[in-house]
């Protein structure tokens, strides 16, 4: 199931007439730095993942055996 043409323009007339020609714009850029903050936390956390996995992977050189 895909959105066609005519659906496409049917939502974006509902939400022109739900939200007005003016607050359009200000929802547009609300959402692109909601999208902007939510990749930036995302990056993040991916980062401190790969840091927290190397610093608590032991090299395989130091593994001793003793018996």
């Amino acid at each position: 199931m895909s959105i066609g043409y005519t659906e496409l323009i049917l939502i974006l007339l509902v939400i022109l007439l739900i939200f007005g020609a003016k607050r359009i714009p200000e929802i547009a850029r609300a959402l692109g730095k909601a999208s902007s903050e939510f990749k930036k936390a995302k990056n993040e956390i991916v980062e401190e993942g790969k840091e927290l996995t190397e610093d608590t992977t032991p090299p395989n050189d130091q593994h001793q055996d003793n018996t």
